[in-house]
């Protein structure tokens, strides 16, 4: 068993000092407090983790990290290209809508056997709106 101070078990163990003072007050961890206050932790080989578990688990959330971080430079990336496209799409609306005023229809001509000149027809909406 070793005897160590509560910052000291705390970095053994992987865990902050406060949870250390919260197994001390819970009684889960053994412990004494000396006359000036000090409180000290007893640890065995039970209480430290492996040192190579530990490591693997920094390396394999280091490479999580970095994969989270290239996905979020992807789906960056994706929107930047949709917002682009949308853009470009939303500047063409005006080229596509239709006009405001009605088309008007081809004027006619044409020659009666009566008539010398050509005759011209007026647009049928010419005729209702206007008169």
């Amino acid at each position: 068993m070793d005897r160590v101070t509560v910052s000291e078990a705390a970095e053994r163990l992987g865990v902050t000092p406060d949870a250390i003072r919260q197994r001390v007050r819970r009684g889960t961890i053994q412990h004494d407090k000396e006359s000036d206050g000090r409180v000290y932790v007893y640890l065995d080989k039970s209480h430290t983790p492996p040192q190579d578990a530990h490591d693997d688990v920094v390396y394999a959330l280091r490479d999580q990290v970095e994969t989270l971080k290239t996905e979020l430079a992807d789906w960056k990336a994706e929107a930047q290209r949709k917002d682009t496209i949308i853009m470009s799409l939303t500047q063409r609306i005006p080229e596509l809508e239709a006009p405001s005023e009605p088309r008007e229809s081809p004027e006619t001509t044409t020659e009666t056997a009566e008539s010398p000149t050509p005759e011209r027809r007026v647009p049928w909406w010419r005729r209702i709106f206007e008169g």
